[in-house]
């Protein structure tokens, strides 16, 4: 059965949440095949898919297109786009419009906005108009200009930040919220404190749930994060692979009559 919001807000505290991000309907496949719980189409494909340096470039109409060709290959998980920088906050009519666009023309289920004071009655707006919302918190990485990628949340006075945050967007009607980046315990004290489940990267174990970038959890990205875990080495599975087809095609291996048709009327054309 296809994972709803509900669902997710009934694993709080219960069972372990698996999230994990897709860019495109193979891999979107793949994840929902093996059960994932959600796919997060991350404006992370700014740099994982269309090589910037950062998320700040991605637009409303790249956000929709991988989010439709996600949601076309996923039966059960629940898909959740994430809203590009400058798509929400400025204007609320056009938050609402950009965020409706994600689960009106893109089959997103619901959306995720990087979340601050400004966010709060938003949020509230875009749950009451039918959008659910998953919060994000700690490191935002529309904010590098302004935090970079180091961890938040290490003082007392930014620890008691996100904790606040954490309540006025569970308030708002958030049914989940992400912690990026953020002492563990913080997390934790976090998680203990609201009812909504709690999806950690790089937030240690006490999160209600886990989230990865998919191509950081397989192996296919040249740098990770100190707090990603590789589950795989898909890049130099796929490096071994094309060289051997390199090799194939240089040395005349391949194709082989195998890989070949013949059409024995067509021998002799002129």
């Amino acid at each position: 059965m296809p994972t709803t919001v509900r669902d997710v807000l009934a694993k709080s505290g219960e069972e372990p949440i698996t999230m994990l991000t897709a860019y495109d309907a193979v891999t979107a496949e793949i994840v929902d095949e093996r059960g994932i719980d959600m796919i997060l189409v991350g404006d992370s494909l700014g740099n994982t898919v269309l090589g910037h340096e950062s998320t700040l470039p991605v637009t409303v109409d790249q956000m929709a297109s991988h989010t439709a060709a996600v949601a076309r290959a996923t039966e059960n998980a629940l898909v959740v786009a994430d809203m590009p920088f400058l798509s929400y906050g400025h204007d609320d009519k056009e938050s609402i419009e950009n965020a409706g666009r994600m689960l009106k023309e893109a089959g997103a289920h619901a959306v995720k906005i990087e979340s601050g004071p400004h966010t709060v009655e938003l949020t509230e707006k875009m749950v009451q108009l039918g959008i659910p919302v998953q919060a994000h918190l700690g490191l935002t990485p529309q904010r590098v200009n302004q935090t970079g990628y180091a961890r938040q949340g290490t003082s007392n006075e930014e620890a008691e930040r996100i904790l606040d945050l954490a309540r006025q967007h569970e308030e708002a009607g958030a049914f989940s919220l992400v912690l990026e980046h953020v002492p563990s315990n913080v997390a934790a004290q976090v998680t203990e404190a609201i009812d909504i489940p709690t999806i950690g990267i790089g937030a240690g174990g006490d999160c209600d749930g886990q989230v990865l970038v998919v191509d950081d959890a397989v192996g296919l990205s040249d740098w990770t994060p100190s707090f990603v875990k590789e589950f795989a080495n898909l890049r130099e599975e796929m490096a071994g692979a094309i060289d051997q087809y390199r090799e194939a095609v240089e040395s005349g291996e391949f194709p082989g009559e195998e890989h070949s048709h013949v059409e024995e009327d067509l021998d002799e054309l002129y």
